[in-house]
């Protein structure tokens, strides 16, 4: 039996108070079968991050987008950093847009900051989409060293400001790959050079990269209202890479914040292929195990 194969995406945009949004539909909207059309959600991350994921899920009508500043979805509104709140309400609207257009229900896969979003999205629309698995937020304010985690963002922010994009990039690269709690050693330890990583050392004198100039800080600070999560007519499941953690070393950031979450919820987090780039595969130079993501994906999306 020949295996179907995904349709080559449709690019549609949304205007939004300070933005224009576009976004990419795999598949018919208005005939979207038996399943919930499914959206893929990262940030600042935006649709370039998915292919390999979606390549797995030709069985849904799969829709991607770019965040407000990043990618193809421009802002109007004069820039600055941008609040999980702002993002969710720009994904509520995505959703409604994507049910006018004939679609009866909707699923949501959200990564990283996207899945803090996503959180926003439900507290404040907890009836707008069916399922939404929060795939390994970067939660740093509800983390038990909250004060240690917060407090090496905000020394990425300041390095972001003072030095530019690639020796704050290497300082975010090295918070996040650290595995265990945020320490006093940690926060005092220097960062690499961003040789290191292949970054440029120079200081281009630009400010609005959208992950250090624009999501970083109101990613890391956000507080999920557990409560209104709770009461929400969406199954959220909190999902974590099974590669994220090391035995007596513990867990990286995102899957930290993801456990975080999950005891904030009450529930067990479920455990997914590869680390907190799972889902890629070399997106970005990112080689996860996309296909075995996938697989996991839709047992958890359907329940199983």
């Amino acid at each position: 039996m020949t295996e179907p194969t995904l349709p080559a995406p449709e690019t549609r945009t949304l205007e939004r108070p300070g933005a224009t949004l576009t976004y990419d539909v795999r598949g018919d909207l208005a005939t979207p079968g038996e399943r919930p059309v499914l959206l893929l959600v990262g940030s600042p991350m935006g649709a370039d991050g998915f292919p390999s994921l979606a390549a797995g899920l030709t069985d849904r009508v799969v829709v991607t987008y770019d965040p407000r500043g990043a990618e193809r979805s421009c802002r109007s509104d004069g820039g600055g950093e941008l609040t999980p709140d702002v993002h969710g309400e720009d994904l509520a609207a995505l959703v409604a847009e994507v049910r006018r257009a004939g679609a009866t229900a909707v699923d949501v896969f959200a990564s990283s900051g996207g899945a803090v979003n996503a959180l926003a999205l439900v507290t404040a629309h907890p009836d707008a989409v069916g399922t939404l698995v929060a795939h390994e937020p970067p939660l740093c304010a509800i983390l038990p060293d909250a004060e240690h985690a917060l407090a090496a963002v905000e020394q990425i922010h300041v390095t972001y400001l003072r030095d530019g994009w690639g020796a704050a990039l290497a300082g975010f690269i090295a918070l996040t790959q650290h595995r265990g709690e945020v320490t006093d050693e940690l926060l005092a330890r220097p960062y690499p050079e961003p040789a290191a990583f292949g970054l440029p050392g120079h200081d281009d004198g630009s400010r609005d990269d959208a992950l250090l100039g624009q999501n970083l800080r109101g990613s890391c600070r956000y507080q999920p209202d557990a409560e209104a999560l709770r009461a929400a007519g969406t199954r959220i499941v909190v999902a974590v890479g099974e590669d994220s953690a090391t035995p007596g070393l513990g867990a990286e950031l995102a899957r930290r914040g993801g456990e975080a979450l999950a005891g904030l919820l009450s529930v067990e987090p479920a455990v997914v292929p590869g680390g907190h780039n799972g889902f890629q595969g070399g997106e970005f130079g990112m080689p996860g195990r996309p296909v075995e993501f996938a697989a996991r994906l839709r047992e958890i999306l359907d329940g199983v």
